[in-house]
C-alpha cells in the first residue's frame, strides 16, 4: 500500500489523472457505489445505509465579495480567497486536507462550483501547496479534487452552488438559478458536469441550486408553472439528468431559502421544505430523491439573518427555546424522513449548518448545542460548513472545521482549543441505523397542473398516446392507486414489475358490469390496470392501463368522491391534491376504471374509481 501511495501522488504531481477504476480497490470505507434510496434512508448499491456525514468544501463557487479587486484578498469574503478552486490549495495539499477530513469523522464531502468556473479557461495562480495543478483552470483543479477525494474512498455530491462566482448569499445575482443566465444553461451546464463525472461512480449526487431565494423583484415559488417555480425547474432539470446523463445519481432538491421583502408588517419567511408536503417531485428513476435544507442561528423562520438593513422583529433559530426549535425544524423540514410513507417521503440533508469557532455569545453556543443534539437523535445525514478555512496565530473567520495559515500549519474542531468539538464528536459518534435497509413501499404524485407529466420511461419512449391532452403517467412498476375530483392530480404506488404492453381507453368500450349508474365509465380491459390518464382542460380524457405480466383479480368495487374524501385509513401516501376531495383504493386493490358525468354544471371531471383486486 506504501508503494502504491507513493506512485499515485508521483502520478498526481505529475497531472495525470487516474481513471476512477484504477482506484477502486482503495476502499477504506467499504461502501458500494451507487447510492439511492429507500424511504428516508439513503443505501449503498448493497442496500446498507450510506449516512451522508459530510462538509461543505467550498471556494470553486467564488469567495469575491463583487466588489473591489478580484485579485485583493482583501476583496474576498473574511480575507480567504480561493481562485475559484476549493479553498485552501495553496496552504496545504489536496491530500493534507483530505486527511484532515477523515480524521473528522467524514465519509462524503458537498463540493460547490458555480456555472462561471465551468466555463472559465484562465489557468489559477500557482498553488504553492499544490505544484502538479500549475498551469490549470479552475475546472481542471476541481477534477483533480474530485478524482483524490473518491480515490479516498468519499462520497462526493456536486453543488451549483452560484451562478457567478461571488459569494453567497444576498442579492448578488445568484438568487435563482435563472438569475444571471437562462434556465437552458443551466440544465445544459448541469448536463455537462453529470457526464464529466459518470464513470465516477464515487461522485454520488448532484444537488440542484443552492438557497434558491428573492432577488430585488420577484419571489421564487413552488407549483405556479412560471419561470420563477422551483419546483418545476428542478423538476425539469431532474428528468434531464436521469433520462439523458446519468440515472444512478441521487437529485437534491433545496427548500426555498427565502420568500418576501425582510421588513415588519410585510409578509416574508423561510419556506424551506414545507410546500412538498403538498407539492413533490416524483423521478422517473425513483429511489434517488433527496430532500436539503440549510440552518443557521443567526437565521430564523422568518428573520433573514441581516443585522440593520433587513433586519426584522422575528425571532431568530438561536433565540427559540429547545423545544420550539424542535417543533420549527419539523415543521419546515424534518417532516420528510419523519413521516413514512407519503409521497414526499425521503431522506433529509442538512446541506448546510455551522457556527463560529470564536463565538462568545451564548445563545449562539446554545442554538449549536441543540442542533447538533437534534441531528443526532434524529440520525439525520449532514454536511457542516465550511470544512475548509483560513487562520493566523490561531485567529480568523473561524468557522470551518479545518483551518491552514500560510505556511501550513493547521487548526481543527478537534485540536482541544474549540468549544465546538465536544458537540462535534458527540455528532459523528452519535448512534445510527446501519446495515441493510428493507424496501420501503414508495408513494408518487402525478401533477397535470401544467403540461404533461409522465414519469415513465417506457411512456415517454411511445408515441403520443392522447394528443391535444395533458397526459400523466406513473413510473414504471407502479400503478395507479388515487385520483381528485378536480385538480388533475394522481397518486401511484407499487414495485411492480413494467406493464407487459399498454391500452388506452376513451370510452366504455371494455365497461362489463354497471358499476357507476348513470356516469360515464373508462375501463380498462381484462389483466389491465391503470398507469396513467390524461385531461383536457380540468376534464378527464383518456385512461391508459398497462397490462399485467401476472393475473389481476375481477372483485371489485365502486369508489366514489364526487362530495368528499373517500380513502383509506391514515391516508396512505399523504395530501396529494391539497383542498380537493380524493378517491384512493385501498392497499391491494388497483384502479380498473374512473367514472365522470357530462351533466349541467359538472366539469367531467372524476367523480369514482374501479378497484378491483
Amino acid at each position: 500500500m506504501r508503494i502504491k501511495s507513493v506512485l499515485l501522488a508521483v502520478l498526481v504531481t505529475a497531472g495525470i489523472v487516474i481513471p476512477p477504476t484504477a482506484v477502486a480497490s482503495a476502499d477504506p470505507s467499504g461502501w458500494v457505489a451507487p447510492l439511492s434510496t429507500r424511504g428516508r434512508y439513503i443505501v449503498d448499491a448493497a442496500g446498507d445505509r450510506f449516512k451522508l456525514k459530510a462538509a461543505n468544501w467550498h471556494g470553486a463557487s467564488g469567495t469575491w465579495t463583487g466588489s473591489g479587486d478580484v485579485n485583493d484578498p482583501a476583496a474576498h469574503h473574511a480575507g480567504e480567497i480561493a481562485y475559484q478552486t476549493p479553498l485552501g490549495l495553496d496552504r496545504a495539499s489536496i491530500d493534507t486536507v483530505i486527511d484532515g477530513l477523515a480524521e473528522l469523522g467524514l465519509n462524503s464531502v458537498r463540493l460547490p462550483f458555480s456555472n462561471a468556473m465551468i466555463h472559465d479557461t484562465k489557468p489559477v495562480p500557482d498553488l504553492p501547496a499544490n505544484p502538479g495543478l500549475r498551469g490549470l483552470t479552475p475546472l481542471q483543479v476541481y477534477d483533480r479534487v474530485v478524482e483524490r477525494l473518491t480515490a479516498r474512498g468519499f462520497a462526493v455530491i456536486l453543488n451549483n452552488h452560484t451562478t457567478t462566482s461571488r459569494w453567497c448569499c444576498g442579492l448578488d445575482g445568484n438568487e435563482r438559478w435563472n438569475t444571471a443566465q437562462t434556465e437552458q444553461r443551466w440544465q445544459d451546464d448541469w448536463l455537462f458536469m453529470v457526464r464529466r463525472y459518470a464513470a465516477n461512480k464515487r461522485v454520488v449526487g448532484a444537488d440542484l441550486y443552492n438557497e434558491v431565494r428573492r432577488n430585488v423583484f420577484d419571489d421564487p415559488n413552488w407549483g405556479w408553472g412560471n419561470g420563477t417555480d422551483w419546483q418545476r425547474a428542478s423538476q425539469r432539470v431532474a428528468d434531464r439528468i436521469q433520462t439523458e446523463a446519468n440515472p444512478d445519481l441521487l437529485l437534491i432538491v433545496e427548500g426555498i431559502n427565502w420568500t418576501g421583502l425582510p421588513v415588519d408588517g410585510l409578509p416574508h419567511g423561510r419556506p424551506t421544505l414545507e410546500p412538498a408536503r403538498t407539492l413533490s417531485h416524483t423521478l422517473v428513476d425513483s429511489g434517488k430523491l433527496v430532500y436539503a435544507a440549510h440552518f443557521y442561528g443567526y437565521t430564523g423562520p422568518n428573520h433573514s439573518g441581516a443585522t440593520g438593513t433587513g433586519e426584522t422583529h422575528d425571532p431568530r433559530y438561536r433565540d427559540l427555546s429547545p423545544q420550539e426549535l424542535r417543533d420549527v425544524l419539523y415543521r419546515q423540514a424534518f417532516f420528510v424522513s419523519a413521516e413514512t410513507g407519503k409521497h414526499y417521503t425521503a431522506p433529509l440533508w442538512i446541506s448546510e449548518f455551522g457556527e463560529g469557532r470564536h463565538t462568545t455569545d451564548a445563545a449562539s453556543r446554545a442554538w449549536f448545542e441543540n442542533f447538533v443534539r437534534h441531528l443526532a437523535e434524529t440520525d439525520t445525514d449532514f454536511a457542516y460548513w465550511p470544512a475548509v478555512g483560513f487562520h493566523q496565530d490561531g485567529t480568523g473567520n473561524g468557522w470551518s472545521l479545518l483551518s491552514w495559515d500560510t505556511g501550513g500549519r493547521r487548526v481543527d474542531v478537534l485540536d482541544g482549543a474549540d468549544w465546538r468539538g465536544p458537540a462535534w464528536r458527540r455528532l459523528v459518534d452519535a448512534p445510527s441505523r446501519s446495515g441493510r435497509i428493507p424496501d420501503a413501499e414508495r408513494w408518487s404524485m402525478l401533477n397535470l397542473d401544467y403540461a404533461d407529466f409522465q414519469a415513465s420511461r417506457k411512456i415517454r419512449a411511445m408515441a403520443d398516446w392522447n394528443p391535444g391532452a395533458r397526459k400523466g403517467a406513473c413510473p414504471d412498476g407502479q400503478r395507479l392507486s388515487a385520483l381528485s375530483h378536480t385538480g388533475n392530480r394522481g397518486l401511484c404506488t407499487g414495485t411492480l414489475a413494467a406493464p407487459a404492453g399498454y391500452a388506452v381507453v376513451r370510452d366504455e368500450s371494455y365497461v362489463d358490469t354497471d358499476w357507476a349508474s348513470g356516469y360515464t365509465k373508462v375501463q380498462c380491459p381484462p389483466g389491465h390496470a391503470a398507469v396513467g390518464y390524461s385531461v383536457t382542460g380540468a376534464a378527464f380524457s383518456a385512461l391508459l392501463c398497462g397490462r399485467s405480466p401476472t393475473p389481476l383479480g375481477r372483485t371489485g368495487r365502486t369508489v366514489w368522491f364526487d362530495r368528499g374524501d373517500n380513502r383509506p385509513s391514515g391516508n396512505p401516501g399523504g395530501d396529494f391534491a391539497s383542498g380537493h376531495y380524493k378517491g384512493q383504493c385501498a392497499p391491494g386493490e388497483y384502479v380498473a376504471g374512473v367514472a365522470y358525468t357530462g351533466r349541467v354544471g359538472s366539469n367531467r371531471t372524476p367523480d369514482a374509481l374501479l378497484c378491483r383486486v
